[in-house]
């Protein structure tokens, strides 16, 4: 049975399953409706078109070392083969995982203890627009083998203003690997600024 989790909540991921190797990450939201004018009003609403791309950043100590351990859109595919971007998607429209990360956690090399997934609005400032713009943002992850929903966190909080948002992180502790909550949002504008917090 899958965990919910709160904001800060961390969990082990082998706990329920200590032969669990390959996990998919999903990443998914809605835009809230815009009710401009009276036809839309009429229809139901249009939604903002919002473009979230989510990224990969794999850390050393937690820190990341080279940019060479992002993951995006611009390189789907870490060069450890441990972690692969299932691609971009442009609106956040129809149900279910928006963007999936694949990550095979025995393929991550040992000098990464940190694996953070990150999401930030394309181009936010010129369509002005933030994460207030957005609902029902969630982050989960699956057991890859079965399909099985380990654990989910749903984002609560008002991220009004906020271009950007660390969703979480997959890191070892102890020799096993774990999930913390993060859902903390920030005014990055790119990844490129983004994974300055890292550095």
């Amino acid at each position: 049975m899958s965990i919910s989790l709160k904001k800060g909540e961390k969990i082990s991921l082998r706990k329920e399953n200590e032969s669990l190797n390959k996990i998919i990450v999903g990443l998914g939201w809605d835009a809230i409706k815009v009710n401009e004018s009276f036809l839309a009003k009429l229809f139901g609403g249009s939604t903002h078109n919002v473009d979230c791309d989510t990224s990969v950043l794999l850390l050393k100590k937690d820190k990341l070392t080279s940019n060479e351990d992002i993951v995006s859109f611009r390189k789907l595919v870490h060069k450890s083969k441990s972690v692969i971007h299932k691609g971009d998607n442009l609106t956040g429209d129809g149900k279910g995982d928006d963007e999936q990360i694949l990550i095979d956690l025995n393929k991550v090399p040992d000098e990464y203890n940190k694996v953070v997934i990150v999401t930030n609005i394309y181009n936010a400032l010129d369509r002005k627009q933030h994460f207030g713009m957005i609902k029902n943002a969630f982050i989960r992850v699956v057991n890859e083998e079965n399909d099985k929903e380990i654990c989910r966190y749903n984002l609560t909080d008002d991220y009004s203003e906020n271009t950007a948002m660390i969703f979480g992180e997959i890191y070892r502790y102890n020799g096993e690997w774990k999930f913390n909550a993060i859902g903390e949002g920030t005014k990055d504008l790119n990844i490129d600024s983004l994974s300055k917090k890292f550095k």
